[in-house]
């Protein structure tokens, strides 16, 4: 049998265990120690917890609309952010004394940073309603971690209650900037409508004659005014043919007037050939128009034998103008002239007045274009103000929605509690773990030691070594002297032992827990 072949036996870890005794003794309750002391010394963390419901509108949403409509998640995680500011993180802090034993040594982001890991917000979530894919968040819960337990149920008293208050402030103000926002753009809008309003007035007051509902009436005005100016016309042309036939009385009232003044001689000679020139002219003037040649020639004719006449006779013109026939005659003469002269001017103004309205209906088309842009304006933004105002008078009954609470809201459905004990550690599992570790690390290091040593021990391991068995084997014979030391070892291990475990004690006994005290606590968690 080779050294390779060689297997320890029972007999050999019995050997083993006898000789590292002391060392896995050592070890093992080196370990257990440690252990037990990390176990009780640990320091407690204890976590209170609220719940908080979310409780859905009270009123159908069919009838009341709220206004705020986000997602129940998306709003706990912004009233979170807003509760774990700074400023309130550090009132917290100062309020309930949480880092006052080591605030000199802990600034305030660390005293912050670790608040906000010492605080759990957990969603609580369900299945929706038939027909609903994805489930919906109905509750959550707020913890606080801390060494003390009445610090952790006041700390997560107050998160609760800032939770609660911030809801109730954040949905109040998204409702009244709702309202007030739709006031705003209501206000804008009806002052757009009234500005509207004065342009379409003005532009109707401007454009009155050609606007599209008056055409009617200006082709009615138009057909009056050419009837009237028509009738102008005729009784100025009338009052033509009146005024020449009138001058015509005239010549032939002051012809015989001068007629009789005249000597026979005379009338056979200038004034016979003036009435025979002016029966003349009474015949043309019956067949052709004033601006005939024979016309005017007779005209001219009758003006030489009036001034002929009236230059060999001027007393008998006198007294032809002073003729009574002749003065009535040119009295009215001088009425229609008056006639003629209000008339062309009737006839001006009638012209002028026609014009303008053949302007304005040509007109029509464009003005009716410009007011059908304004009316379109002002019918869109009249639809937005009506639109701006039906959502106003909505986002005023979700305002007094929110501020009775009877839209969606946070109640609390289970304050925060003192806890009766903490969340870790559990001491429990580390002494099982401290145990089963001291156990592996005695055997562990007696193994080590045994493998570091080169002796060879045993009758077996010698045959393996030198490959034949002794002829014999003398047992050890120990002397009185090494009986002696050994037993100071052990004396010393033992009383090494007691003074490490005394002086643990009165370490622990004056600088975390007196014994008593400690002794209760352990007794308490250990059940």
């Amino acid at each position: 049998m080779t050294s390779d072949d060689y297997q320890p036996g029972f007999s050999d870890y019995l050997a083993i265990l006898r000789r590292r005794a002391a060392l896995i003794v050592g070890t093992f309750l080196a370990i257990l120690a440690a252990a037990s002391a990390i176990a009780l010394l640990l320091p407690p963390a204890y976590q209170s917890t609220g719940t908080i419901l979310i409780e859905s509108q009270q009123i159908p949403t069919e009838l009341v609309q709220a206004s705020v409509t986000s997602y129940a998640d998306e709003r706990i995680e912004v009233i979170k952010q807003r509760v774990m500011t700074r400023e309130n993180l550090l009132r917290i802090v100062s309020k309930h004394k949480l880092f006052d034993p080591m605030s000199s040594r802990v600034t305030p982001s660390e005293q912050i940073d670790q608040m906000r890991r010492n605080t759990r917000v957990e969603l609580i979530t369900a299945n929706l309603r038939p027909g609903m894919r994805g489930s919906g968040t109905i509750a959550f819960k707020v913890s606080f971690e801390d060494r003390r337990a009445e610090t952790a149920q006041a700390v997560a008293n107050e998160l609760v209650t800032l939770f609660l208050d911030e809801n109730v402030k954040v949905r109040t103000e998204r409702a009244t900037q709702t309202t007030v926002f739709l006031k705003q753009e209501s206000d804008r809008l009806r002052r757009e409508l009234d500005k509207l309003e004065a342009q379409i007035a003005s532009y109707k007051q401007e454009h009155g004659k050609a606007l599209p509902e008056n055409i009617s009436l200006g082709i009615a005005a138009i057909q009056r005014t050419e009837s009237e100016l028509r009738q102008a016309e005729r009784d100025h042309q009338a009052a033509e043919e009146e005024l020449r036939y009138l001058e015509d009385e005239r010549r032939a009232a002051m012809a015989a007037a001068q007629t009789r003044e005249l000597s026979p001689t005379q009338s056979a000679g200038a004034a016979g050939e003036l009435q025979r020139v002016r029966a003349e002219l009474a015949r043309l003037q019956s067949t052709y128009t004033e601006d005939h040649p024979d016309v005017r020639a007779a005209k001219r004719r009758i003006d030489n034998l009036e001034r002929t006449v009236a230059a060999e006779n001027p007393a008998g013109t006198q007294d032809a103008a002073r003729d009574p026939a002749t003065s009535r005659i040119e009295t009215r003469i001088a009425g229609v002239r008056a006639r003629m002269n209000a008339l062309g001017g009737q006839r001006v103004s009638l012209r002028t007045r026609l014009g303008q309205m053949e302007s304005h209906l040509l007109n029509a088309p464009q003005v009716e274009r410009g007011l059908a842009t304004l009316t379109r304006d002002y019918q869109s933004a009249q639809r937005k103000y009506e639109d701006i105002r039906a959502k106003q008078a909505t986002a005023q009954v979700a305002e007094n929605l929110e501020g009775e609470q009877k839209a969606e809201r946070f109640a609390l459905l289970e304050p925060p509690t003192v806890p009766e004990k903490p969340i870790r550690p559990d001491r429990k599992r580390l002494l099982a773990m401290g145990i089963v570790v001291a156990g592996a690390g005695s055997a562990g290091l007696a193994a080590l030691m045994e493998a570091l040593n080169g002796t060879v021990r045993g009758v077996e391991a010698l045959s393996a070594v030198l490959g034949s068995r002794p002829l014999g084997t003398i047992p050890y014979i120990q002397i009185a002297a090494e009986a002696g030391l050994r037993r100071r070892r052990y004396a010393l291990l033992a009383g090494a032992s007691v003074g490490a475990l005394l002086l643990g004690l009165v370490g622990i006994h004056f600088m975390y827990l007196p014994l008593d005290m400690l002794m209760s606590k352990v007794i308490v968690r250990m059940g």
